[in-house]
């Protein structure tokens, strides 16, 4: 819970109900930890895997509406400086 309620910025009771829908909704499955046995893992399920690509491809559409008449070059470097500022603040994190 801890992890995911970091990863997506929000409070741990937050991110508690956000699984329980997910995982009622069929989106994830819940399970103990294979390397401790005092955590759980979620892991996507085939419905969740299906909605997580059809998400990406939306924001993909969305990415090449907003650019629309950039060239190439210009949304790779908007990517590019995107990901370092994400990766950037991974590191600020740890």
């Amino acid at each position: 819970m801890n992890a995911i309620a970091q990863e997506i910025g929000i409070d741990q009771s937050g991110a508690s109900r956000l699984i329980k829908s997910a995982t009622a909704a069929g989106y994830l499955v819940m399970a103990a930890s294979a390397t401790d046995g005092r955590r759980r893992e979620a892991s996507l399920t085939s419905a969740g895997r299906s909605m997580l690509d059809q998400a990406h491809r939306w924001q993909e559409e969305v990415f090449v509406e907003l650019t629309t008449g950039w060239s190439d070059k210009k949304r790779r470097d908007f990517q590019q400086a995107m990901t370092d500022l994400m990766d950037r603040s991974y590191e600020m994190d740890a």
